[in-house]
């Protein structure tokens, strides 16, 4: 009986570490924003818009994640080729890489690094919300670099700044138009990891 004791006590010594390596694999980042487009879409000149973002990643090693999310993004523009009053939201799925290093040796705040790509579309909505063009999805990209500043063990705050750009192609009427969407954000969140 004790021999078989000293057996289990050495098993779950051996099988604690194993669990707490395991442990904050995995992270939910979500967060909101501003964004700011770096060019007009075709000839509409876009307001400062809003983002809100989604993510799930995994921890693959100590420093590197892969992650998958959803955002969505929304432009106002007075004037432009799909009339005037109009919404431009882009919405879809963003996915890649995600390094994340200690600010400084035992330190718990981090500094990130993000690329990746998009599978998103743009939505064209008329003054009451109605949709009237949709582009379809279609590939884009991102880059991003931000901090992640411990608030308690699992939870953290993370501001950044991101950018990205899709392409794809608007046909208002008989006419379509090549759009290029490229914008810089500047999120703020919050990251709980499990």
């Amino acid at each position: 009986m004790i021999r078989s004791m000293k057996h289990l006590a050495l098993l779950a010594a051996l099988a604690v570490p194993a669990a707490l390596t395991a442990q904050d694999r995995w992270s939910v980042d979500v967060g909101a924003g501003a964004a700011f487009a770096t060019q007009d879409l075709g000839d509409a000149d876009l307001s400062t818009g809003v983002v809100f973002e989604g993510t799930l990643a995994y921890r693959l090693m100590p420093h590197l994640w892969v992650y998958g999310g959803w955002d969505w993004l929304h432009f106002q523009a007075t004037n432009s080729f799909a009339g005037a009053d109009v919404d431009f939201e882009e919405t879809g799925y963003a996915y890649g890489l995600r390094f994340e290093h200690p600010l400084r040796a035992g330190s718990d705040a981090a500094f990130r690094l993000r690329a990746g790509g998009t599978y998103d579309h743009i939505e064209v909505e008329s003054a009451d919300g109605a949709v009237s063009v949709d582009s379809g999805h279609g590939i884009g990209w991102e880059v991003g670099a931000g901090l992640a500043v411990p608030l308690s063990d699992t939870w953290r705050l993370v501001p950044g700044v991101r950018y990205r750009a899709l392409t794809r192609d608007i046909g208002v009427g008989a006419v379509t138009t090549e759009v290029d969407l490229t914008y810089v954000t500047i999120d703020l969140g919050v990251s709980r990891t499990f």
